[in-house]
């Protein structure tokens, strides 16, 4: 075995253990879909009404808005890897509630507090899995964080059906903790320490984190960090600065592509799919009945587990590919998939509604759309674009732009998963697909004309790459306003 390639394997491992931290946030995600059944049953220990169970479902990602900010901080001034173990904390204090809840009040503050850790996971995470890497493979350790979310999420799928909701929180309490008992012996971000001048703790966590000779490799990141130190970072910085405006445009475009495509929707609500060749009622292991599966031989929470299963597998898919195929084509692919996925469901449900004879023996083809969306949306939308958010910014300030991000993405996804219901509701479930297939493929052309590929490239070549493109589309203004 090479140096090479033992230093990537401890990059891996390294990245492995952080995002322990995003599989449980992947936990608090999943976990209303085996638990919300049971909560609105006649068996529920803590009767919830349907509503209730919506906010029970929805409060976490609220509040999942309200700590980028102060998580940015805490990263910028305490470092990445303290701010993550900080992290943990609302998860254990969440799952604890879950576990003592005799009331739907205790539910919202137990996922009040979930949603405070996922703020706080999904601003540093990135950050973090971005500096420990090489360039090789930055993006698959960048893309272990969505991975392992889907892994929580899958392990609800697989678990909840069969344990009671309690026994399912202290299963999931144990991810946190085991996270805290690991991730406190590894390095912190060599980014970190040189950017506040600790060359020696700096070269320690590097050594920790390669094998062989580093010396290159800590003089090339010092001398990115001091070229990014030289004005110290700022919010409007991100705005002011051309080159931060531009990634930041890019950015948030994806992170829009990401949520308008309905990838939350479609996956709060994939129940309504499921149900559209229904026959009889459901019981599940733990004797929570459910109206309508899809079919005799396969019950909806069947079907959650194999959703499941292909989104793991195809992120799995996903942290190969992006640094062999590349960010760009894996995105495109992603965005071409689901929007044709979505025009297809949403063309089946027109007809249904319209001229029922005409689908009557396409019962199926809902549940197959979903899988291929599903597989087209974990393998570029799903993943890429935390790996652009690590890639696309300045040292100085890649933590301000992580947090407004995420801000920006808890706010559309929660407008996605309200808005379903309401255009569903008014103009039929066929409009709301149509809408999240126009968008996907607005999405693609965006990306087509200005997403610039990153893979391979290191933090300094990307941003002289945004700089060329921002001096050009500044010659062209100038030509344009002399013509």
């Amino acid at each position: 075995m090479t140096a090479k390639t033992r230093s990537h394997w401890k990059e891996y491992g390294t990245a492995l253990c952080a995002t322990l931290i995003t599989a449980t946030a992947g936990t608090c995600y999943g976990w209303p879909s085996p638990t919300i059944t049971y909560l609105q049953s006649e068996e529920s220990s803590i009767p919830t009404t349907k509503d209730e169970g919506s906010w029970i479902v929805s409060i976490m990602i609220l509040c999942s808005a309200l700590t980028p900010v102060p998580a940015a901080y805490l990263a910028d001034r305490f470092g990445r890897k303290t701010t993550l173990l900080l992290g943990a904390v609302p998860f254990i204090i969440g799952w604890i509630l879950v576990i003592v809840a005799n009331s739907v009040p205790v539910l919202y503050v137990a996922r009040m507090f979930s949603g405070l850790g996922y703020g706080i996971v999904y601003t540093v995470a990135p950050m973090y899995t971005g500096e420990i890497a090489t360039n090789q493979v930055r993006g698959a350790l960048s893309t272990l964080i969505t991975l392992m979310n889907k892994v929580g999420i899958l392990a609800q799928y697989c678990i909840g059906p069969f344990v009671s909701m309690k026994t399912l929180a202290g299963i999931n309490l144990i991810l946190p903790l085991t996270f805290v008992l690991t991730f406190i012996f590894l390095p912190e971000s060599p980014y970190y320490y040189l950017k506040f001048e600790r060359s020696e703790r700096a070269e320690r966590s590097l050594r920790n984190l390669r094998s062989g000779d580093i010396r290159t490799e800590l003089k090339s990141i010092e001398l990115n960090v001091q070229e990014d130190m030289k004005n110290r970072g700022t919010w409007g910085d991100l705005i002011t600065e051309a080159t931060n405006r531009k990634a930041m445009w890019i950015t948030l475009g994806i992170f829009t592509i990401q949520q308008l495509c309905g990838s939350a929707a479609v996956v709060a609500y994939a129940e309504t799919i499921f149900k559209c060749t229904s026959h009889g009622p459901t019981i599940l292991p733990n004797g929570t009945v459910i109206e309508g599966s899809s079919s005799d031989w396969i019950k909806p929470y069947q079907e959650s587990i194999i959703l499941g299963c292909v989104q793991v597998a195809t992120c799995v898919l996903s942290v190969v590919l992006v640094d062999r195929v590349g960010r760009k084509p894996l995105l495109l692919l992603s965005a071409l998939g689901v929007g044709l996925m979505n025009a297809t469901i949403g063309t089946y449900f027109y007809f249904d509604l319209t001229n029922k004879t005409l689908v009557e023996n396409l019962g199926w083809l809902p549940l197959l759309s979903l899988l291929v969306y599903i597989v087209c949306y974990a393998i570029g939308l799903s993943t890429v674009p935390y790996v652009i958010i690590g890639e696309m910014f300045p040292t100085n300030v890649k933590l301000y732009a992580s947090c407004i991000a995420h801000i920006y993405t808890g706010v559309a996804m929660f407008a996605v998963q309200k808005l379903f219901q309401v255009v569903s509701d008014k103009y039929e479930i066929y409009t709301a697909f149509w809408g999240f297939s126009t968008f996907s493929l607005l999405g693609l052309v965006f990306m087509l004309l200005v997403l610039p590929e990153t893979k391979g490239k290191s933090f300094a070549s990307i941003q002289a790459q945004l700089k060329r493109e921002v001096a050009r589309d500044n010659a062209k203004k100038l030509a344009t306003v002399e013509y």
